[in-house]
């Protein structure tokens, strides 16, 4: 027994010396367990360069134009921020005649985010999106992150909606081939 002991408190060392490198520095014993809000802990979203952050105004109605203001925050520090907008399906949704397809923001001096606000005008019920992709010019070339907005129009249900055609490609896998854009 004495010798599994000391065989076994030096790999439990050598593990919580390997855990402290990692993060901060300080392990939290409240973290460390089988529930599934211990394991929520240490989940790591994958983040892109630009965080969009999003408000639907009021309650979107057919035909009637709607508002969502956007909060882009840049991860690079203060740099331009290119923001183009796309709706996939123009038979639901389309864009009011004044919002531009695509905006520049200029580069804040300060950490809170710009502010932007889009309008479309949806054009049948049900669950519609709005794409929103975020560009920053880097020295190592463009980086962008894609948001996309639900914007759910009168109590139609949720149905999804498949694109493309279902093929096999050369190794069996199934996969899905999607239209070329019009954009």
């Amino acid at each position: 027994m004495a010798s599994m002991t000391r065989v076994i408190f030096p790999a439990l060392a050598a593990i919580a010396i390997a855990l402290a490198g990692c993060g901060n520095g300080s392990i939290d014993t409240a973290d460390v367990g089988s529930s599934p809000a211990a394991k929520d802990k240490h989940t790591v979203k994958p983040q892109g360069p630009v965080t969009i952050d999003y408000t639907i105004i009021g309650t979107p109605i057919v035909g009637q134009p709607v508002a969502i203001d956007l909060q882009i925050k840049s991860t690079l520090g203060p740099q331009p921020i290119t923001l183009s907008y796309r709706v996939n399906d123009s038979t639901a949704m389309q864009f009011t005649e004044a919002q531009p397809a695509r905006v520049s923001i200029a580069a804040s001096n300060d950490e809170a985010p710009s502010q932007q606000q889009v309008r479309v005008i949806p054009l049948r019920e049900g669950r519609l999106f709005l794409n929103v992709a975020a560009s920053v010019a880097t020295e190592g070339g463009l980086l962008s992150s894609v948001t996309a907005i639900p914007i759910q129009v009168g109590s139609a249900p949720r149905e999804i909606q498949d694109n493309g055609e279902v093929m096999r490609d050369e190794n069996g896998e199934l996969i899905r081939s999607l239209p070329a854009s019009e954009n």
